[in-house]
């Protein structure tokens, strides 16, 4: 759901430098569904299963195993037995999750800010070649 500071137009943009700002920090890249595991993971009430998961973002519970494995390499996030299903894993959130969502945030927050009124020079040298050949 838009935030109310951010108009619907400028989301694009936002989720553009939120991206970049992600890959440009230090540490690891994670994949979409890495993402969107970790994002549900750590802003959605659990337990988390991976039956659970897979059905949220309705892909197989392999795919899930697999972002799991990576979260988990990245001490992004672990697996414990279900104390009420021993057949069962769930998923917990780690300290170092935390430091990443924090971190997300704040690249969010960065990126929702309204402009400055200041251009990239690329944007502005574009914008006045546009208008240098239209006129």
């Amino acid at each position: 759901m838009p935030s109310p500071s951010v108009p619907a137009e400028r989301l694009p943009e936002t989720l553009r430098h939120t991206i970049v700002g992600l890959v440009r920090r230090d540490g690891p890249d994670l994949s979409a569904r890495q993402l969107a595991v970790f994002l549900i993971c750590y802003l959605e009430e659990g337990p988390h299963t991976v039956r659970g998961l897979a059905a949220q973002l309705r892909v197989s519970k392999p795919a899930i195993t697999r972002s799991l494995d990576r979260l988990g390499a990245l001490g992004l996030a672990r697996r414990a037995q279900d104390p009420r299903d021993r057949r069962s894993v769930i998923v917990q959130r780690t300290r170092v999750g935390q430091e990443l969502l924090a971190d997300l945030r704040g690249l969010l927050t960065n990126s929702a800010a309204p402009p400055t009124g200041k251009k990239a020079p690329a944007r502005a040298k574009a914008k006045r070649r546009a208008m240098a050949t239209a006129g």
